[in-house]
């Protein structure tokens, strides 16, 4: 797959990991954002959906944390399976097959009529949803320099953005008229649109197979553990993931049970905040290749730490007010997170690189179902509704965050 952007150095088209298909850069990055919307939607459109479902089930705040564990507990665990053996296929055809399995996971929400069904459900998609994040980021360690690799992550990135811009507020909408089944309907329509799309434009993606090995699946996993590189990689994963998965959960209930938010209200700040971090990403991104990744992680998480304790302290206050704070918490959050993906997509080979990305995607996802679930654990609601302890929540958070800085200094680019 040569990729161009209008077209690539020769010396970026001669690499044994670029096929001879050609497709637009451009044209590349805009299906993987697509599908990277859809399954990111999948799983963030949850969380505003936190009051609703509480009170339509009648569950608790504990409750609810696992239920967004349960899609990121999943994921864990498939995302270790294909480890062994996700190195081995096309990637696109790879894709394509968890793709299909993230839409029926979906459907199987969108129509569970209970919370054991819809918990069920959420096994599905994350068992297909999670390995999708992980395939998408080592196609663009595969095809894209790694000068213009932080970058290419802020664009696949700002589909997070875009999720809280378009999908979140839309879902919320719905939501709120019909049920909140028809954010599933309509997530699953449009996926199944993305996958004719990616089907049809995507070319075979087989250049990581060129100097593929036939080991013992078990080797890879050891290669792996052995590698104090990736290792460290790994480490910095948990930790960021720790830093921001023990708040964004609880963000929409402790909205509208603390500090006064309706139900409604908090489309805008999904909308506000993707749309300052679909810039602001890309900036970040941008910045990271041009004054290195270590460097532009150390100033966004130090920034971020800041709208952390905000918060996670809110009180009553007006909208306004909160919704800066909420932005920023936003920015902060997506601003840390490209350079850190970017860097640890290049601190792997190619030849291990499906593998490795499958299993911090793995790693990612247990330590995002452990923080939700922890933060369950900690909040707690009183009689009135009010939720306590989640400043707690932001000290743990911040404390991450620090921790982060230091350890990814200790990480090298490999490729």
């Amino acid at each position: 797959m040569s990729i161009s952007n209008s077209s690539l150095p020769a010396a970026d088209t001669s690499d044994s990991l670029v096929p001879k298909i050609q497709i637009r850069e451009g044209w590349l990055l805009f299906i993987l954002a697509a599908i990277q919307f859809t399954h990111i939607m999948d799983f963030v459109i949850m969380m505003p959906l936190g009051p609703q479902l509480m009170r339509v089930f009648e569950i608790s705040p504990k409750e609810f944390g696992f239920i967004v564990s349960a899609y990121t507990f999943s994921a864990a665990l498939s995302g270790f399976i294909s480890t062994l053996f996700i190195d081995k296929f096309d990637r696109k055809n790879a894709l394509l097959l968890l793709y299909i399995g993230f839409i029926i996971g979906t459907f199987c929400c969108a129509i569970a009529a209970n919370y054991e069904m819809l918990l069920l459900a959420r096994l599905v998609a994350g068992a297909f949803g999670g390995v999708i994040g992980a395939l998408v980021f080592a196609i663009i360690g595969d095809a894209i320099p790694e000068n213009r690799r932080g970058a290419a992550t802020g664009k696949i990135m700002s589909a997070f953005s875009i999720a809280s811009i378009a999908g979140v507020p839309i879902g919320l909408y719905l939501a709120t008229r019909i049920n909140w089944h028809a954010p599933f309907y309509l997530l699953t329509g449009l996926s199944v649109l993305v996958l004719i799309a990616a089907y049809t434009l995507l070319p075979a993606m087989k250049g990581h197979l060129t100097n593929a090995t036939k080991n013992n699946p078990l080797t890879v996993v050891g290669d792996i553990l052995r590698n104090t590189n990736l290792l460290w990689a790994l480490t910095l994963m948990v930790m960021l993931t720790l830093a921001g998965f023990t708040v964004v959960p609880f963000i929409s209930p402790y909205l509208v049970a603390n500090v006064g938010f309706a139900e409604g209200e908090l489309a805008y700040m999904y909308l506000f905040g993707g749309l300052a971090t679909v810039v602001t990403s890309q900036i970040a991104g941008k910045l990271a290749d041009k004054y290195g990744k270590q460097k532009v992680f150390t100033f966004t998480a130090i920034f971020s730490i800041i709208p952390i304790l905000l918060i996670t302290n809110l009180t009553p206050a007006p909208h306004y007010l909160i919704l800066l704070v909420t932005t920023t918490f936003f920015i902060g959050f997506g601003a840390r997170f490209v350079p850190a993906v970017s860097l640890i997509t290049s601190s792997v080979a190619p030849k291990l690189r499906g593998s490795f990305m499958s299993f911090n995607s793995s790693v990612q996802q247990l330590a995002s179902g452990l923080s939700a679930f922890l933060s369950g654990l900690i909040i707690q609601k009183t009689s009135s509704g009010a939720l306590l302890h989640f400043d707690t929540i932001g000290i743990i958070a911040a404390v991450a965050t620090i921790l982060c800085i230091f350890i990814i200094r200790r990480i090298k680019v490999v490729s």
